[in-house]
C-alpha cells in the first residue's frame, strides 16, 4: 500500500485505523460486529430514490467512511471503496446486525429508511458518534436540497463541495498522547446482568421519548445535570436488579461511559476520539439512597472528566500501540492477546454501556423539517443493556438496545423517572 503527501488537495489512498478502531475489527465474530446506528425522524415520509441521490452526493465528502477495511501483516487499515453501494434500503426489526467485511460490497455503513426516519449504520471502525452524526446529517440535508429545500451548512451539515479538511481525516489520539504520566486501568469484577440469550439476529430495543424540560426539571431539584440524573437513574436500576438476585455476593455496578474528547482537545476528526469513564457504586460499603448515588455520580464526573485526567488517559491507550516490539507482532498474534483481554478483562470491567451525544445542533433552515433524533449503542458484546440518549428542541429520546430477553433493568430504570414526574412515552420492537 502506498500514500501521498498530506496535503489538503490530495487524498491519501489508505488510511491507518485509529487508536481506538484497531480493537473493534479484532472483536469481531460471527454473530458480533461492533456496529451503532443513528436515526433522524423527518415530519414527511422518506422518498428511497431521493434519498439514494442524496447518499451517493454525499458519501464522496467523506473518505473514510466511503472506505473497505482491508488486512495487512501489522495492522489493519481503510481503503478508498469505489464499488456500487452503498444502497438504500427499507430499514429492518432488528438493527445493528453483524456486519461482516466482505458484504455489502465491502462498505462499513448501511442506510435504511421507513416511513419518516433515515438511519445510519456504522462500523466502530470507521468513528465514533460525532462522525456518524456529521455523515448522516449531510445526506439529510443533500436530500432536502434534492427535494427543493434551502438548507445550510454549518455544524455537523459539512459542505460537499468542499475538500475534506486533513484535520478530519487525522487519529487525534496521537496528537494528544503526550502526558508525562500513564494512569493504571482499574481491573476489578463489577456486576454482570445475567439473562436469557436472545436467538441469533435479534437485538432488543426499547425507547423512552419525553420532555427535555421535565428531566432537567427534575434533574435540577437532585442539584445535578440532565446527564448526573441518567447515570444515576441506570445505577440505581442495576443496584436494583442486583439485590433482587440470587448472589454469592454483591459486586460494585459501573457504567462505561464514552467522552467525546472533543470537547477537551480541539480537533475536527471524523474518526474515533473517545475514552471511557467508569461511574460506580460499590454496594459492599452500604445501602445507598439515590440521593447518595447521584452525589457520587456528580462528583466523580467534576473529578474524572476534564483535559488533565483524560490527556493521561490517552497516553496509557497510545502506549502499547507506540510500544516498537508491539508494532513489529504480526497482526494474528495481536488479534489474539487483544480479544483475550477484552474477553477476560475489559468486558468484565462495567455492568451496562451508557452514551449521552447531549443536544444535537442543526442548521437553523434545517429544524422545520425535523422531530426527533435517536441512538443506538449497539449490539452488547456479552449479555447485558446499552443505553443511548440524545435530545433535539424538548425531545428527549433514551434507547435501550440489549441481546437478553428479560429487561428487568429497563423497567426499573423508567419507573424510577416515571416515579420522580416525567412523562414517559415508550417504544419497542418486542413482541410483547
Amino acid at each position: 500500500m502506498t500514500s501521498q503527501k498530506n496535503d489538503k488537495n490530495v487524498r491519501r489512498d489508505w488510511y491507518k485505523l485509529d487508536l481506538s478502531a484497531i480493537v473493534y475489527p479484532t472483536l469481531q465474530r460471527k454473530d458480533f460486529s461492533s456496529v451503532y446506528r443513528l436515526s433522524v425522524v423527518l415530519k414527511e415520509p422518506i422518498q428511497p430514490d431521493i434519498l439514494q441521490k442524496a447518499a451517493d452526493i454525499a458519501l464522496k465528502r467523506f473518505p473514510t467512511y466511503k472506505a473497505a477495511i482491508r488486512k495487512g501483516l501489522f495492522w489493519r487499515y481503510l481503503e478508498p471503496n469505489t464499488r456500487p453501494g452503498p444502497f438504500v434500503q427499507p430499514d429492518i426489526k432488528n438493527p445493528c446486525m453483524p456486519m461482516p467485511f466482505k458484504a455489502n460490497n465491502h462498505y462499513l455503513i448501511r442506510i435504511y429508511y421507513h416511513q419518516c426516519r433515515i438511519a445510519l449504520e456504522a462500523h466502530h471502525s470507521l468513528g465514533d458518534g460525532t462522525g456518524g452524526m456529521c455523515v448522516l446529517q449531510t445526506i439529510t440535508a443533500v436530500y432536502l436540497r434534492l427535494l427543493g429545500h434551502d438548507i445550510s451548512c454549518g455544524g455537523f451539515v459539512l459542505d460537499v463541495n468542499e475538500e475534506p479538511d486533513p484535520e478530519e481525516l487525522e487519529d487525534a489520539y496521537i496528537r494528544y498522547a503526550n502526558a508525562k504520566v500513564r494512569p493504571p486501568r482499574p481491573g476489578e469484577k463489577t456486576y454482570r446482568v445475567r439473562g436469557t440469550k436472545e436467538p441469533f439476529y435479534t437485538l432488543n430495543i426499547i425507547d423512552g421519548v419525553m420532555s427535555v424540560k421535565e428531566v432537567a426539571a427534575v434533574a435540577a431539584k437532585y442539584n445535578a445535570t440532565i446527564t448526573e440524573y441518567l447515570n444515576a437513574c441506570l445505577l440505581h436500576a442495576l443496584l436494583q436488579k442486583q439485590e433482587n438476585e440470587w448472589h454469592l455476593k454483591l459486586r460494585p455496578v459501573k457504567l462505561a461511559m464514552p467522552v467525546n474528547l472533543r470537547r477537551f482537545f480541539p480537533s475536527k476528526t471524523l474518526r474515533n476520539f473517545i475514552t471511557m469513564v467508569y461511574p460506580s457504586i460499590d454496594p459492599r460499603l452500604g445501602e445507598y439512597t439515590f440521593e447518595e448515588i447521584i452525589t457520587q455520580v456528580h462528583y466523580y464526573m467534576r473529578y474524572y472528566i476534564n483535559n488533565k485526567f483524560l490527556r493521561g488517559d490517552i497516553t496509557t491507550n497510545a502506549a502499547t500501540q507506540q510500544n516498537p516490539f508491539i508494532r513489529v507482532v504480526p497482526l494474528f498474534i495481536k488479534d489474539f492477546v487483544v480479544r483475550s483481554f477484552y474477553t477476560k478483562v475489559q468486558d468484565k470491567n462495567s455492568s451496562a454501556g451508557l452514551t449521552n451525544m447531549g443536544s444535537i445542533k442543526v442548521p437553523e433552515n434545517m429544524k422545520p423539517f425535523i422531530e426527533r433524533f435517536d441512538i443506538y449503542m449497539g449490539q452488547p458484546f456479552s449479555s447485558r443493556t446499552n443505553c443511548a440518549i440524545a435530545s433535539f428542541e424538548d425531545i428527549l429520546t433514551i434507547n435501550f438496545a440489549s441481546s437478553i430477553k428479560e429487561a428487568d433493568v429497563e423497567r426499573l430504570f423508567f419507573c424510577k423517572l416515571v416515579k420522580d414526574g416525567i412523562h414517559v412515552k415508550i417504544e419497542s420492537n418486542r413482541e410483547t
